[in-house]
């Protein structure tokens, strides 16, 4: 919107009401597995019943999967629908995806610089910062990652997605990882939850491994990583494994770097929030150009590489909390092919948001078992 202060004129405009369309097709061909068809369905009923609805669903359930009839419900209905998303990289990789299985429904595409700010269209996908530009105009708004930065550490967010909405509007709430005040609204029957515990595939989630590794952050600044770090990389390397490699700032992800490539030439690379290069990196890293990516919590999410292997340098950092170390994890064992996945955390000394990040992925598995959600 750029700068704007007291003394700016701020006009509102309500544009002309969509009409009922019977030509928002949905055009998937994938099967919902049981977790993700008991998701679908209240989905489908909170859109008819324009309420509140927390998805909790574990990384690599398909969360994008299960709203897809409740999208279409709502956009039959004649309902503008808005799926908002804290970072650009995720809007851009979401907008193709839904162009695709609704083929027939103009979708706005919002992100800082975007040229779509004025269409007025069914379907919107945006950051949740674009949604300062709308008052009243979603009757089903959809927050996916509702616990990332900066949605989840920012109030004026979080005000405007409930202010973008319709009065009666439905609004819904994606996480892998909710917040502690979100777990107890959901206790006191304040919000409505569907838990999808198992990932499309039916295979249990990777458990991350804990490895003591010393005083690693003396041994960077000699020039050498652990010994316990190097033969982990060396062993997936020699296999052919992609290997996700994240530290706590990039002042260590540059001393990482420049120590691995004296191994591994160009075939490692590194990604900040800083680096113009950021998304080449990754799509060599995905095409496989690149074997090894050392990462900050950047990339915690949104990125799906077929058989990464993830590890974690300095676990015990302020920075890796139990929400970026569950995501981090999930990395790991997504695809159907490579269910498995090694995940490792390597520390100085253990810490509670370690502890509690392990003790959540068993947790899921745990309840994806016993509801019969996993099979072998």
């Amino acid at each position: 919107m750029g700068r704007v202060s007291e003394c700016t004129p701020l006009i509102s405009w309500s544009g002309p009401k969509l009409e009922s369309h019977t030509n928002h097709r949905l055009e998937w061909k994938g099967n919902l597995s049981k977790g993700q068809q008991l998701a679908s369905k209240q989905v489908v009923q909170a859109v008819e019943n324009r309420t509140s609805l927390l998805v909790w669903a574990v990384c690599g359930a398909g969360k994008t999967e299960v709203l897809f009839k409740g999208i279409e419900a709502a956009l039959l209905k004649g309902q503008r629908v808005c799926i908002a998303t804290p970072r650009t990289d995720v809007v851009l990789e979401l907008a193709p995806r839904l162009q695709h299985v609704f083929p027939e429904t103009e979708i706005a595409v919002l992100y800082g610089g975007s040229e779509e700010r004025t269409k007025n269209v069914p379907l919107t996908i945006t950051t949740t910062h674009q949604l300062l530009r709308y008052y009243r105009g979603f009757d089903t708004i959809i927050i996916d990652e509702v616990d990332a930065f900066p949605y989840s550490m920012e109030p004026m967010l979080q005000y405007a997605a409930n202010e973008a909405r319709t009065e009666d509007g439905a609004i819904f709430y994606l996480s892998a990882t909710p917040s502690k005040e979100m777990q107890r609204d959901v206790r006191m029957k304040k919000l409505d939850s569907v838990v999808i515990p198992a990932r499309y595939h039916g295979k249990p989630l990777p458990v991350p491994g804990f490895e003591w590794c010393g005083k690693w952050r003396a041994k960077l600044g000699k020039g050498r990583i652990p010994i316990n770090l190097k033969l982990w990389i060396q062993q997936h390397f020699k296999d052919g494994k992609p290997i996700f490699l994240f530290v706590p700032d990039i002042e260590l992800l540059e001393k990482v770097v420049r120590i691995l490539q004296e191994s591994y030439g160009d075939e490692v690379a590194g990604v900040h929030s800083k680096d113009n290069e950021r998304k080449e990196k990754v799509a060599r890293f995905r095409e496989g150009k690149v074997k090894i990516l050392v990462t900050t919590t950047i990339l915690e999410r949104g990125v799906t590489v077929p058989n990464v292997q993830v590890g974690v340098l300095g676990a015990e950092d302020d920075i890796f909390t139990e929400s970026a170390l569950v995501q981090i994890a999930g990395r790991a064992g997504r695809n159907a092919k490579f269910s498995l996945g090694d995940v490792r955390f390597f520390h100085y000394g253990k810490t509670g948001e370690m502890n509690r990040a392990r003790d959540h992925i068993r947790r899921m598995n745990y309840r994806a078992k016993q509801g019969g959600f996993l099979h072998e």
